[in-house]
């Protein structure tokens, strides 16, 4: 759902997190090995047994550092200018790395992440918020009589994140970004409808 800034981080636990971030991204929990995420970070063994207590420790700081950039990322267009409808249509024409899937949204594919609540409690949570704040924007279009009033603010949250988490699957099944660009204009289409 965003795309990071890499700005090169400086100390050796932000560039272990920053590692932890892309390969969770790329490769899911269960193929983040430690020797993988030292490598990346030009860290050794030690440094990151320093800084973190193991490999659950460091992808817990990892996952609550993408979701917080997520939620932000979300907030900066949600809570921007603009009617409701304008402000969902930034939120999701915003640029995105689509072809790469959501770093967030990927990690509910992911048993070990799922299986564990410590784990999962950030996406869950930014999932969450999402949603909220969505259906926050949308009851507004509905009190100011911009959305019609037969629509449900939860529901039409909980299809906006569907949205863009199934266009990632679909884009990404057929290495294109088309899919996704396509069910965002449906979505949208549906929406000025209203």
């Amino acid at each position: 759902m965003y795309s990071p800034v890499m700005s090169t981080p400086r100390t050796t636990s932000e560039r272990l997190v920053e590692a932890t971030r892309e390969l969770l991204w790329e490769r899911g929990y269960v193929g983040t090995s430690p020797k993988a995420v030292q490598q990346a970070a030009g860290a050794g063994q030690g440094s990151m047994y320093h800084h973190f207590a193991g490999k659950q420790d460091l992808a817990l700081a990892a996952i609550r550092r993408t979701a917080e950039e997520m939620g932000a990322a979300a907030e900066a267009v949600l809570g921007g200018e603009g009617s409701a409808y304008a402000r969902i249509e930034a939120y999701l024409l915003r640029e995105r790395e689509v072809l790469r899937g959501c770093p967030v949204g990927r990690l509910t594919m992911d048993p070990e992440v799922i299986a564990d609540p410590e784990l999962r409690a950030p996406v869950e949570e930014v999932l969450g918020r999402l949603r909220g704040r969505l259906a926050e924007v949308v009851q507004e279009g509905l009190d100011s009589g911009e959305l019609r009033g037969s629509l449900d603010p939860e529901e039409i949250a909980a299809t906006v994140v569907a949205t863009v988490q199934g266009g990632y699957v679909l884009a990404r099944a057929t290495g294109s970004r088309a899919p996704f660009d396509s069910a965002v204009r449906g979505l949208l289409a549906l929406l000025a409808a209203t």
